[in-house]
């Protein structure tokens, strides 16, 4: 496995004025039309073409791989202007952090619904070397593994946890967010390739089932409603009995006390407005 190196080299402006020297100095020896001076000028200039095949410059936040004829010689990280072995392939990989916004995908989650889920994953390149030789084309192998570890994660979990127990798509983003973060990074390490972030950017049931989901969704919204609003009309009667009886206002026997009870509830748990009924008579 290739892990990343530094490479030898020089300043290149060292270089550079070596390779002026040399080329001065062969153009001379030429224009002595001698034939010994004249070779050596030809053999001195074309030193000075092999070595600029080594000039290189380095950007910032670039990583220079060197390979010199199928051999890996390391790699040079710091920005700058450097001159290393002639004849070597200079291949360069940025450093940089980058987003990949992943396509909608259209998954089954782990209830069978189809769901269509999206991703951005933030990234960058830690080891140039792995980047460039463990994996073919870095770049797309984020790609496809990232879609890839995307469906396996929203296969795992339902979309909406409708009891509210366990992790849904939905509910728990962060955790969801941190688990394919997680998985993603076990996926990259091959390829030199750190994780940053990611995070869900689409979740939406697919086209044909989404009106059924919303009137579920709907259902469950109204009993939730219902349920808050019955517990409080239950305090509000218990309350209410329990002062008249402690001031002594009125004394209610069991049937008065059934009957406030389902007047009260009627009142505070109707969908519409109470209309009174005043009852000029008495219950018996």
């Amino acid at each position: 496995m290739f892990k990343e190196k530094e490479c030898s080299r020089v300043n290149g402006f060292i270089g550079l004025l070596l390779i002026i020297v040399l080329a001065a100095g062969g153009v001379f020896a030429i224009t002595m039309q001698e034939p010994l001076p004249v070779v050596s000028g030809i053999l001195i200039i074309s030193i000075a073409v092999l070595l600029l095949t080594g000039l290189t410059v380095v950007q910032p936040n670039q990583a220079n791989v060197i390979t010199f004829f199928g051999k890996y010689l390391g790699v040079i990280r710091e920005s700058g202007f450097y001159m290393t072995i002639p004849l070597s392939i200079h291949k360069k990989v940025s450093l940089r952090v980058r987003n990949f916004n992943s396509a909608k995908l259209k998954v089954n989650d782990v209830d069978g619904n189809p769901i269509e889920i999206a991703a951005v994953v933030v990234f960058s390149v830690v080891d140039s070397a792995k980047a460039l030789f463990e994996v073919d084309e870095y770049e797309t192998f984020v790609e496809i593994q990232s879609e890839t570890a995307l469906r396996h994660v929203a296969s795992k979990y339902p979309y909406d946890s409708v009891e509210g127990a366990g992790f849904s798509l939905r509910s728990n983003a962060e955790e969801i967010a941190m688990e394919l973060s997680d998985e993603l990074q076990n996926r990259l390490g091959v390829a030199g390739v750190q994780v940053i972030e990611s995070r869900l950017t689409h979740l939406a049931y697919s086209t044909e089932i989404a009106s059924a989901m919303l009137q579920r969704q709907q259902a469950a919204a109204i009993i939730s409603a219902r349920e808050k609003i019955v517990e409080g009309a239950v305090s509000m009667v218990q309350l209410a009995i329990q002062r008249l009886e402690a001031e002594g206002a009125v004394e209610l026997d069991e049937e008065r006390k059934a009957a406030m009870i389902n007047n009260l509830l009627v009142a505070v748990v109707s969908d519409r407005s109470a209309q009174p009924v005043i009852n000029t008579s008495t219950l018996y």
